[in-house]
């Protein structure tokens, strides 16, 4: 069961707003989505990604803008025609029907033939692995089998897209990472567009074509996984995304390519746009990007606050003289006592420098590039 060329609808948001009054929860999203694309909403309680999500699916209404599926413009329709099925955290499976009942329901209520109805739900027991499940309640099955049928209820009805709202929220630690196999090996069988939202990094990360940081009902940053975890557009991004956080501390640019942060003075082979020598600026480096060596002007001279070891990892939380913390990802297997001294040494071309303000400051020779 392949999506055809128009099962893999495209999604388009046209400077979409949402207000509650005078209180303004969605500020004017852009945002094209490709037919069969895997596309993930990640950002804090409160950005907005599931207001977002529920208006893509008619939930909630519009205040303006326009939204579009397969071209078409679907911005007053009623959820049922928009061609969507959606995916809750709540499973929402009606409990005095068996698991075949549940997944033949809406089918019944579009009138649709029986044989038609059966061999949908065949279909979506084999795709999701719950045949023997068929004759089962819900209250017989468990979290990831139940959110096997709500996923399969929604396959049944043949969508255009997927949106799926933290669907895995409910699961144990266990359950979430084979379910997130699942979903991935559904993208990949079924092809449609899927639109998920979740708090979890590691969701967005594994699942995701693009996704899409999200921040006070804007946009931070759309790109690959790779894009914004190597190359975050602003110091929100850098922050919100990678588990541990990016170390973030304070800098003055010395010019000539050349930063100072703590008592490390750290030579690039490049200049920054927009700051001039003695500005202060942030320094930002990735916990698997710092490694302990020998004493040097160009390391980070700090103590060892904690260590956790986590088997084929550790974790080193060390601070700065300055008092800053900074956190060291180690998998050579040292150990590191609290309160020792250690120098850190960033890995060359892995450093990410922003200003104040927070805006990712880029070199000279990329800034002319993308703008020759």
């Amino acid at each position: 069961m392949t999506a055809t060329s128009h099962e893999k609808a495209k999604i388009e948001l046209r400077d979409v707003r949402k207000s509650f009054g005078a209180v303004n929860i969605i500020h004017g999203i852009d945002l094209s989505i490709d037919g069969g694309e895997f596309i993930v909403f990640v950002g804090p309680s409160g950005c907005g990604k599931s207001t977002l999500l529920r208006m893509i699916a008619g939930l909630e209404d519009v205040t303006s803008g326009d939204i579009l599926i397969a071209g078409r413009d679907v911005t007053d329709l009623d959820p049922a025609k928009r061609g969507i099925a959606m995916v809750f955290q709540s499973y929402a499976l009606y409990p005095h029907m068996s698991v075949r009942e549940n997944l033949a329901f809406g089918l019944e209520m579009a009138k649709t033939p029986a044989d038609e109805i059966e061999r949908q739900v065949q279909a979506a027991a084999q795709i999701l692995k719950i045949g023997p499940l068929l004759q089962r309640r819900p209250g017989q099955l468990s979290g990831g089998q139940r959110q096997r049928v709500a996923i399969g209820r929604a396959i049944v009805r043949k969508p255009l897209a997927f949106l799926f709202d933290e669907p895995l929220s409910n699961l144990d630690a266990e359950l979430r990472v084979s379910m997130r196999i699942e979903i991935a090996r559904l993208h990949r069988e079924l092809g449609n567009t899927m639109i998920y939202v979740t708090h979890d990094q590691t969701e967005a990360m594994t699942l995701a074509d693009r996704i899409v940081v999200l921040r006070d009902g804007r946009i931070e940053q759309v790109g690959t996984p790779r894009e914004v975890y190597e190359d975050p557009n602003n110091l929100f991004v850098a922050g919100f995304i990678g588990s541990p956080r990016m170390n973030i501390v304070d800098a003055i640019y010395a010019g000539d390519g050349r930063v100072k942060a703590a008592d490390a003075v750290i030579a690039f082979d490049h200049s920054l746009t927009g700051v001039s020598a003695g500005d202060p600026i942030k320094l930002g480096f990735r916990p698997e990007h710092l490694q302990v060596g020998a004493a040097s002007g160009t390391a980070f001279r700090a103590k060892v606050d904690f260590s956790e070891y986590l088997g084929s990892t550790r974790y080193l939380y060390c601070y700065l003289p300055s008092g800053e913390s900074i956190t060291v990802e180690q998998r050579d297997g040292s150990d590191y006592a609290s309160g020792e001294e250690v120098w850190l040494h960033c890995v060359a071309g892995r450093l990410r420098l922003f200003s104040v303000g927070g805006e990712r400051l880029r070199p000279i020779e990329t800034v002319r590039a993308a703008t020759a």
